[in-house]
Parts: C-alpha cells; sequence; structure tokens
C-alpha cells in the first residue's frame, strides 16, 4: 500500500489506517525509538502512541511526506520519554552525550515564542546539509536524527570511527558558522 492509500484510509477515519502504517512503518519507528531509549517496551510504548498521534492528527493535517511524518512522531515520543526519564534519574548515556554534542551550535526552545525561530532553524538546517558532501550529511543525519552511535555509523558506511568522529566534528564546525552568518542566535 503506497503512502498516499494510508493517508487517505486516515482521511476516511477508517481503522485500517494504523494497522498499514504499522505494516508498513512499525520497524522503522521501532528503530528510531530503540536508538534514543534503548529499552524495547518504552520503544513499544513510544511506537503505540505514534499511531493514536497520527490518528488525531490526519485529518486535518495531509502529510506531503509520510514517512518523515511519522517518523518525526516517533521520535518526539522517544525523545520526550528520554527526557522524562532523565529528570527523574540523572544518568548519562549515548542519547545525553550526542544531545550535548549539539548544544554548541544548535540554540535551545526554551518558550512558546521560539517555535517560530525552530522553524526557521529547521528551514537553516535542512538548507546547511545540502551544502555538506553527501557523506557527511548521512553521518549528521545518522547521528543526530536516527540517534545511531559512532560505531553503528562506522559499521554501516565501512568506515573507521575516526573518520565518522572527525566529519561530525566538522560538520557541527560549519553549522555553527552557517548558523552565526544567517543571524541564528546561539
Amino acid at each position: 500500500m503506497t503512502d498516499s492509500q494510508i493517508v487517505d484510509l486516515y482521511l476516511a477515519r477508517c481503522e485500517n489506517a494504523i494497522s498499514e502504517t504499522a505494516k508498513q512503518y512499525g520497524a522503522y519507528c521501532q528503530a528510531i525509538a530503540m536508538n534514543i531509549l534503548h529499552n524495547r517496551e518504552d520503544a513499544d510504548e513510544c511506537v503505540n502512541d505514534t499511531w493514536l498521534a497520527a490518528w488525531n492528527t490526519i485529518p486535518p493535517e495531509r502529510p506531503a511526506a509520510f514517512s518523515t511524518f511519522i517518523g518525526r512522531i516517533a521520535r518526539n515520543f522517544a525523545l520526550n520519554k528520554y527526557k522524562s526519564a532523565r529528570t527523574q534519574k540523572r544518568g548519562g548515556n549515548e542519547t545525553t552525550l550526542l544531545l550535548s554534542e549539539l548544544e554548541a551550535c544548535v540554540p535551545s526552545k526554551s518558550s512558546v515564542e521560539d517555535e517560530v525561530d525552530g522553524k526557521l532553524l529547521e528551514e537553516a538546517i535542512n538548507s546547511f546539509l545540502s551544502t555538506v558532501k553527501q557523506e557527511d550529511m548521512a553521518f549528521f543525519v545518522s547521528r543526530y536524527w536516527y540517534t545511531e552511535s559512532v560505531a553503528q555509523i562506522a559499521r554501516t558506511f565501512k568506515v573507521s570511527e575516526g573518520k565518522v568522529n572527525m566529519s561530525l566534528c566538522r560538520t557541527r564546525k560549519k553549522l555553527k558558522t552557517y548558523l552565526g552568518k544567517r543571524g541564528i542566535s546561539l
């Protein structure tokens, strides 16, 4: 079933939309949540919450890129669950590390007023990524969108961890400069 057909099921309020979404994107959403949470039960909960959120969001929204839409929902649920757990347990791990890596070059959202700035930031980052080499972009997206470890990225792309680390470091520096030139305050 195509993404457009799945969205049409949501728009028609047909319950098969959820089962078709799970069939098509269950593993994808599970991988995103697991990379952030490292806990099967929590990841399962986030994925189930993703299906409910999609049901409640479509309609009125009709996502242009359904896979990105559904992936973003799963990612946001996983990040929220991660933050909630860390507030209670103050422990450090891979996700804490990866979020701290971006702190130096990406401003954080601290209020509702920053929502507009967040959208501008998203557009700026997407624009920036179109200016870097394909490999650097792939490393960056794997690390900061899919929250893969450096070791996972190195295995996937058959390169050394040192190469991945160096690429990520250089790309973050370039991103910081790029955002600064566009007046996005850090």
